[in-house]
């Protein structure tokens, strides 16, 4: 198969585009090069026979140039991170809504009908929680005020007790709490579109915390992981936020990349898009990932510092069985081997 990788130069869709060509698919891909991942522009290193374009999603004569003679899209192409402030908004609107509505417009022109696009666990904001009196229930917003007194854990929104998490699957209703996960539920939004609309078939890879080599290093962009790692290099204590109980699952990007491997060569849904939680199903806290890291280093232990980040949810992890049972995917990288190959692995430079 001839697949249109976007982003296929980036953390995640590099190692796409590495399972891709391993498993025998020509493979072209569509990277802007953004500064806040690709510093000074530079192209990195590509499997032998890929081909790349330097151009931006945006642009619809960049993707219909792009998508010439290709069977599939994998759609990886976005800004990330929970950004800076709202000044970013503009930004992750244009390159994660426009620039997913300009390439499903080409791959309509074009007559294309598979997509698997990167989703995201953020989409669900909040996990899954139930409450000890009033059973499920979805978690209300944090206040500032409780953040500020150490009040982490968010309260039931009908009579305020203490709520217990539990892991959401694709069928737990949506409510994105900051601007990139507003993006990337819009990006579903817009491929479910063009698959009724074409008769297309469109998968989206809800991914949970990825980690592994060649993440940017530390900017406001980056995953937490990184940010800890960085940490260590320059000798820092990881600063790890809240009281480090957010729990999260951590799932090895070349387990993603598998992911999307699977995604690519099912039978593709007709018409639809269905969605598919990509984790280990093996949920760690914020604190114990940043603990790992620090022994796997051999740097000193984390600090927490009880700072919060308007936008940040408290717990979301995953169950990952719709995806074994219908992708045949599983990650197979465990949390301590691949906390302890992350300790080495090697960076993207900070731009």
């Amino acid at each position: 198969m001839r697949v249109l990788v976007t982003g296929g130069a980036g953390f995640i869709g590099s190692h796409v585009v590495d399972a891709f060509v391993a498993d025998g698919h020509e493979v072209r891909v569509l990277d802007a090069l953004l500064p806040a991942v690709h510093p000074a522009g530079v192209v990195p290193e590509l499997p032998d026979g890929v081909e790349f374009l330097h151009g931006d999603v945006r642009d619809p004569a960049t993707v219909d140039r792009a998508l010439g003679g290709v069977d599939a899209v994998c759609h990886q192409a976005a800004m990330v991170g929970l950004g800076v402030d709202v000044q970013d908004m503009p930004e992750y609107a244009g390159i994660n809504v426009l620039g997913t509505a300009v390439l499903l417009a080409g791959m309509a022109r074009a007559d294309i009908g598979r997509l698997v696009l990167a989703g995201s666990m953020v989409v669900y904001g909040e996990g899954r929680y139930e409450c000890p009196v009033d059973g499920a229930v979805p978690a209300a917003a944090r206040r500032r005020e409780d953040l500020d007194a150490g009040r982490f854990e968010p309260p039931c929104p009908r009579c305020g007790r203490q709520l217990a998490w539990g892991p959401v699957t694709e069928e737990t209703p949506p409510d994105p709490r900051n601007t990139y996960a507003a993006t990337k539920l819009d990006q579903e939004h817009l491929a479910a579109a063009w698959a009724s609309s074409t008769g297309g078939g469109a998968v989206a890879l809800r991914y949970h915390n990825v980690y592994g080599p060649r993440m940017p290093r530390d900017t406001p962009y980056s995953g937490v992981a990184a940010i800890f790692r960085s940490a260590l290099e320059a000798g820092r204590a990881p600063c790890v936020f809240e009281d480090g109980g957010q729990q999260r699952d951590f799932v090895h990007v070349t387990d993603v990349a598998r992911a999307n491997l699977c995604a690519l060569t099912a039978e593709p849904p007709d018409g639809a898009l269905r969605a598919y939680n990509v984790a280990s199903g093996q949920p760690h806290t914020v604190g114990d990932m940043a603990r790992a890291l620090a022994d796997a280093f051999g740097g000193p232990g984390p600090q927490v510092t009880g700072e919060y980040r308007i936008g940040d949810v408290r717990h979301v992890v995953a169950s990952p069985a719709r995806a074994a049972d219908e992708l045949g995917f599983r990650a197979q990288v465990t949390f301590a081997d691949g906390m302890r190959a992350f300790a080495t692995d090697p960076l993207r430079p900070a731009p």
